[in-house]
């Protein structure tokens, strides 16, 4: 059987116009295919969303109005290309890698929608979903991780030993995303030994799991300065956050 490391693999990323899967847009998007002992291959998208991209978004990815409006695609046709290179990469066999999955997955699968075009299950039929996240993977494998904001894409990094000099781009933080699942598949051998179905269903439990665990804390020990509330509700769909309970706690 060959390991995660040598196989030919595809990562994804998106930016977008804010934190929420269903009421925001995406702006750039990247999808990386690498290994297999082929060249890399990068494509990259720059989207005119169609509304006003927040200053603090801006602020996080460096894409701003007047860039979308002067050199963007239009979001359909840019929509489409992206969900076509996904659904080619699941057809491959190819393990697609997403670090928090949920959430570029559900903000494409509703612009997709948001457009009047077939998402990805759509396209994809019966296949097997060949998604690997190594949010999800890291947050199973490693349960003990002290410190607010250590489960996030850059310290992750760190932790898995991962060095990039570029962040918040999403040709860079899909390879981010790529590379800590290789160092994953590495330390924890027993990923490569389950199929790409066995990695779904677990990766789908697993997230379930600690998105319960997680509104279990803010229920009953989280401060009211944490956030804490005895009716707080966090989701733990995944890979799809459906549209009536989208914005859920990453």
């Amino acid at each position: 059987m060959s390991s995660f490391a040598d196989v030919r693999k595809a990562a994804w990323d998106t930016e977008t116009t804010g934190p929420n899967p269903l009421e925001d847009r995406i702006v750039t998007a990247a999808f990386i295919v690498r290994g297999g002992g082929r060249p890399d291959r990068i494509f990259s998208w720059l989207i005119n969303p169609g509304i006003p991209i927040p200053e603090e978004a801006s602020a996080v990815h460096g894409v701003t109005d007047a860039m979308v409006q002067a050199d963007g695609q239009d979001p359909k046709t840019a929509l489409d290309e992206i969900a076509t290179n996904l659904v080619r990469a699941i057809e491959w066999g190819m393990p697609l890698v997403a670090f928090n999955q949920s959430f570029d997955w559900s903000i494409l699968h509703h612009d997709l929608v948001r457009n009047g075009l077939p998402t990805v299950e759509e396209r994809v039929g019966l296949r097997p979903l060949t998604l690997v996240d190594p949010h999800v993977i890291d947050k199973q494998v490693d349960k003990y991780v002290k410190g607010s904001g250590r489960r996030k894409l850059q310290p992750t990094c760190e932790r898995y030993g991962v060095e990039l000099t570029d962040w918040h781009t999403a040709e860079a933080d899909a390879l981010a995303a790529l590379l800590i699942a290789e160092a994953q598949f590495e330390r924890y051998p027993k990923l490569n030994g389950m199929g790409p179905a066995q990695l779904f269903a677990a990766q789908k439990a697993w997230r379930a799991e600690q998105q319960a665990s997680l509104q279990d804390w803010f229920r009953t020990r989280a401060t009211p300065e944490q956030g804490g509330d005895p009716n707080k509700v966090i989701d733990g769909s995944w890979p799809l956050i459906p549209a009536q309970r989208a914005g859920g706690e990453a």
